[in-house]
């Protein structure tokens, strides 16, 4: 599978959670709206549906934007860490596995804060997979996940982190956690594979998935992602 059709469906996942946060910051009465690397658009066409006015995405990858799905959305090409946009010029800015990804986290945190409205709303949704959970012990890929985003440039910690960032660029901040689980879907061991393995991670993983496939009985295995949903308003 391609690596936006993963992502397509790695956001789906999220999507009744993602849908339950725009409806409460009020997206629907939101006329500017940023998708904060937004990739190949797995996330934008939902909030073009959503938002009360104009929608723009934007990531640092061109090929991404020239091949991804924004109908109905502006596409530009820019640095998180450095906005190509004037002060205030939205309401409500969007990031979804983004973070997890761009650092210094405090300098994208910064220029969002500097593109909203006072009023205007932040909303990150990031993971932490330190917090992994999974069961049993056997089928457990936590510490491939760490050690390969560290390689990679990520931070897979980063959900911890943004409460803290965030108020203190001054925002107000609230938390919530995903708190669905569902049965482990195999995808999560294309989206590992996609990651820089060296070859005995590779093996590693190979003999994981081969005892997730022995023990695949309904709810015999338990597989949990922490993501902290996040609200931040511009006071």
């Amino acid at each position: 599978m391609r690596i936006d059709g993963l992502l397509e469906r790695q956001s789906a996942w999220l999507e009744a959670a993602r849908g339950r946060v725009l409806r409460r910051v009020g997206i629907a009465r939101r006329r500017r709206v940023l998708d904060l690397g937004a990739g190949y658009g797995a996330v934008t066409p939902e909030l073009v549906r959503r938002a009360g006015g104009s929608v723009i995405a934007l990531d640092q990858a061109v090929t991404a934007l020239r091949e991804g799905t924004f109908a109905g959305a502006g596409r530009v090409g820019g640095d998180a860490r450095d906005l190509p946009f004037a002060d205030g010029r939205f309401d409500l800015v969007f990031c979804q596995l983004t973070l997890l990804w761009v650092h210094p986290v405090e300098a994208v945190i910064a220029e969002v804060w500097r593109v909203l409205v006072p009023g205007g709303v932040f909303v990150a949704l990031e993971p932490d997979y330190g917090g992994m959970i999974e069961h049993p012990p056997e089928i457990a890929t936590r510490d491939l996940w760490i050690t390969a985003l560290n390689r990679a440039g990520a931070l897979p910690t980063i959900g911890r982190y943004l409460p803290g960032i965030l108020t203190a660029q001054g925002f107000e901040v609230q938390v919530a956690l995903f708190e669905t689980l569902y049965p482990p879907d195999p995808l999560r061991f294309a989206l590992l594979r996609d990651l820089l393995l060296t070859e005995t991670e590779r093996r590693e993983l190979e003999k994981i998935e081969y005892q997730a496939n022995l023990k695949n009985e309904s709810w015999g295995q338990i597989v949990h992602l922490p993501f902290f949903l996040i609200t931040a308003v511009k006071s």
